[in-house]
């Protein structure tokens, strides 16, 4: 009897399972009792925290489950770093991977996507004391980020020309220069489109006369549908061109420096470095010079110079024109406590391109830094030089996105440098042509893409808004100049710079000039990112400044995935 009321009371018993916030618990009800006598089965030993040797009351296991749960969700909200970190393959305890005693710079991630140079197979046979080291650095060419930019500033700019626009039907908004150069009877020609700018130059005595601007466009490009352009009055308007030109054009550079001792392995060793060794102050020495931040008055690079909020101290140097700013991570400010390290992964963090002094033999891994931005890597190992010379060499690798397109100068064979001024000229073109070249990226080259569309559109707006003014249009009065919010000394010169200029230059000239903003149907043209599904996904109407917030947000803050 007694055993079949047991059964009838197991089988009037109701199993329910709800998902909490944290996990899922899995509770029983039989008439008014609430939970069961024990653990078994429970979310506690799901997640492998069960409590020993315990036969409390009821009320005393329910007080100890809920004791036990919020700790559960302590260690679930803890275990955000150890989630991220990156796993080193097994392989690098692998005597496969020795090279004449000592372990390769860079090693790839397990799950592929970068491409590291020289290769390890390359490696396999390379000696640290060979006697060709480097090449000639008249050979270290910086790349051109745009050719075509600095085109309108030396032919057309301070002499006679037209310029002319027109909103084509499939391309979107068209702005064109033309120029007669009549000492060599040349027709010198740019067409300005969304995706890129296109010149030509016509010999005169092709045409039997002239051609209209609507055929000098449709030679450029036999895309071109639009049957009449509209001439450019403005005066001002060789200022608005060349700027747009040459938005992409910028002579300062950001580049992080990372310091990774023996045995580090993840971010958040590296990135919690606060001394350092000598040997580290020496490569320091051979990129720049180390300067006080405060009152500093060249290209900061985003670091405080005023109020000592990002260091007291930076590095810095010129190089053929050109002004660099390097984030070391040991001289930006150190946080107790924060294993992550934020106020240092927010600099180098939203930099494209980070070189790493290794400080012992220990692999740089190829994701270790998770970024939203960070694309390449130098990695420097100091190794012993030639006996006979007694100097101290620098062997070098690289490693990059797999999206990255290879860059110059090449890497000598082997990729050891025993003099400084030639490494300082080949790390420095390397950091330069690292950073042009990972604009061409798939996340750089939307982004780039979504700037120069914003930019033209709102430069053919102003364009054709104010020489309708000039010509006296009654319909329209003469909106305050906006030049300013479009100046060349504005911001870094960054892509992340133009697209904030962009969205502002494009917000201003729709309110200055009383132009209606587009709606959604228009907006869908624009390149979607591939991030997590963002995009204008957003119903009605979309303005620019809530479309560029939305990506901006998403692509400028890497310092969030930590």
């Amino acid at each position: 009897m007694e055993r079949e009321k047991r059964n009838d009371m197991s089988s009037s018993r109701k199993r329910s399972f709800t998902f909490e916030p944290y996990g899922s618990v899995d509770g029983h009800t039989c008439g008014d009792e609430t939970r069961p006598e024990s653990a078994e089965g429970s979310i506690l030993d799901i997640l492998d925290s069960p409590p020993k040797d315990r036969q409390p009351s009821r009320s005393a296991s329910s007080n100890q489950r809920d004791t036990e749960f919020f700790e559960i969700i302590e260690k679930l909200q803890g275990s955000r770093i150890d989630e991220q970190r990156c796993e080193f393959p097994l392989p690098l305890k692998s005597r496969l991977l020795t090279i004449g005693g000592e372990l390769p710079l860079i090693l790839s991630p397990k799950l592929g996507g970068y491409w590291i140079d020289p290769p390890l197979e390359r490696l396999a046979d390379v000696s640290p004391t060979s006697s060709c080291h480097g090449l000639d650095p008249e050979s270290y060419d910086i790349m051109e980020r745009d050719a075509e930019a600095r085109i309108y500033h030396e032919f057309f700019r301070s002499r006679y020309h037209h310029s002319f626009t027109a909103v084509d039907p499939s391309l979107g908004p068209l702005v064109l220069s033309v120029r007669l150069e009549e000492e060599e009877s040349k027709l010198r020609v740019i067409l300005r489109m969304k995706e890129c700018s296109l010149h030509g130059v016509f010999s005169v005595s092709l045409f039997p006369n002239i051609p209209s601007a609507v055929e000098l466009a449709k030679m450029l490009c036999d895309r071109v549908t639009v049957s009449k352009f509209e001439v450019v009055s403005y005066l001002k308007a060789p200022e608005l061109i060349t700027t747009f030109d040459e938005h992409r054009v910028s002579p300062n550079f950001k580049f992080g420096i990372l310091y990774q001792k023996n045995g580090q392995f993840t971010e958040e060793d590296i990135l919690c470095n606060t001394e350092e060794s000598e040997e580290f102050k020496e490569l320091l020495s051979i990129l720049g010079e180390t300067i006080q931040l405060q009152g500093f008055a060249g290209f900061r690079g985003g670091l405080d110079v005023c109020h000592g909020q990002t260091g007291r101290e930076a590095v810095v140097t010129s190089f053929r024109g050109r002004e660099i700013m390097f984030h070391v991570a040991t001289k930006l400010p150190f946080t107790e406590g924060d294993p992550q390290q934020l106020q240092r992964k927010r600099h180098i963090g939203n930099d494209i391109v980070a070189l790493v002094y290794q400080e012992g033999q220990t692999p740089f891994l190829s994701d270790v830094i998770k970024s939203h931005f960070l694309h390449c890597f130098l990695v420097v190992r100091r190794t012993p030089g030639p006996e006979d010379t007694g100097k101290t060499a620098y062997r070098v690798s690289v490693t990059a996105r797999e999206d990255v397109p290879p860059f110059g100068p090449s890497l000598p064979d082997p990729p050891v440098f025993t003099d400084c001024s030639l490494l300082r000229e080949f790390l420095l073109t390397k950091l330069i042509n690292a950073e042009i070249s990972c604009y061409k990226a798939q996340r750089f080259s939307r982004l780039e893409l979504r700037t120069r569309s914003l930019l033209l559109e709102s430069l053919q707006v102003e364009l054709a808004t104010r020489s309708k003014c000039m010509m006296g249009n009654p319909s329209l009065s003469a909106p305050p100049s906006s030049e300013g919010a479009r100046g060349v000394s504005e911001g870094t010169g960054g892509f992340i710079e133009n697209f904030k200029r962009a969205i502002r230059v494009r917000s201003h000239s729709f309110e200055t000039l009383g132009v209606t903003r587009k709606t959604s149907g228009s907006a869908s043209q624009k390149p979607k990112t591939d991030k997590d599904g963002e995009g204008d996904k957003s119903p009605g109407h979309l303005s620019a400044d809530s479309l560029g917030s939305t990506e901006l947000k998403a692509q400028a803050s890497p310092q969030e995935e930590t």
